[in-house]
């Protein structure tokens, strides 16, 4: 007579089918030593205080709900313990920030530095009750003075310096390099830079796009062609063929989607 096997449940199944831990890697565009880390239960609560902190909730399908739901999976494979946290993550932390530019926020959420979700929310403006209102598209200058606030203290190099000009002569319409300009003036801080070994007499980025806006003698709305110039002048220039999270490219991509929804 035979006898029937037992069953095995979900979690055995699971625990048989992985013997590897999923990695940052598989999941978020990073690099380095942080992609070959599993992604732990502890990393996620993390990243889950954080999102609560700053904006209040955890975001639905947003980083922390992405590395709860891997960590959960890992544990359950018995691949990383309850506790565990990756100890890349456990040195440098995990930040949520915001910048805020008139009636759009920017949020930025970084894991041991790297960038792991990036995203615009708009905010409520007050308005009175006899005004006519229209939203407005975020221009070019508005993007250059969000990655001054996002990345603003990032050592200007060539790649910025690179889409600066770029995003310049987007806004003007003029391929002349305006003198004492945004351009001109990026393009001297990085030349300075490169010539100077420690990073504390090294100009950077805020220092040249705190006032963008006024700055630029003519701004225009971003548009999808102008962040492709500017993450196509940033990449031409960057060794690692990769944009700064929270950069130039990144900031001016940002507004040009967020523009497109208007």
């Amino acid at each position: 007579m035979s006898r029937e096997q037992p069953r095995r449940t979900s979690q055995e199944h699971e625990k048989q089918e992985q013997k590897e831990p999923i990695k940052y890697g598989e999941v978020f565009k990073v690099i380095g030593e942080l992609a070959s880390k599993p992604i732990a239960p502890q990393d996620a609560a993390m990243m889950r205080k954080a999102e609560n902190m700053i904006l209040g909730q955890t975001q639905k399908g947003g980083p922390a709900s992405v590395m709860q739901a891997v960590a959960t999976r890992n544990e359950r494979a018995g691949v990383v313990g309850h506790q565990d946290f990756t100890d890349v993550t456990g040195d440098r932390g995990v930040t949520v920030t915001e910048t805020d530019v008139p009636a759009t926020r920017f949020i930025t959420e970084s894991v041991a530095g790297q960038v792991v979700g990036q995203y615009a929310e708009p905010t409520p403006v007050l308005q009175t009750s006899f005004e006519v209102t229209q939203e407005s598209a975020l221009t070019i200058g508005e993007a250059l003075e969000a990655s001054a606030q996002s990345a603003g203290n990032k050592a200007v190099d060539q790649s910025d310096a690179a889409a600066i000009q770029a995003a310049e002569v987007r806004a003007t319409g003029s391929n002349v390099i305006i003198p004492g300009g945004l351009a001109a003036t990026a393009q001297s801080a990085a030349t300075h830079n490169a010539r100077v070994d420690r990073d504390e007499y090294k100009i950077k980025l805020r220092d040249i796009l705190v006032d963008a806006t006024v700055k630029l003698p003519v701004d225009k709305a971003v548009t999808r062609r102008d962040a492709e110039g500017v993450v196509s002048a940033e990449l031409r220039n960057n060794l690692n063929l990769a944009t700064h999270p929270g950069g130039v490219a990144a900031a001016v991509t940002v507004a040009a989607r967020l523009n497109e929804n208007l």
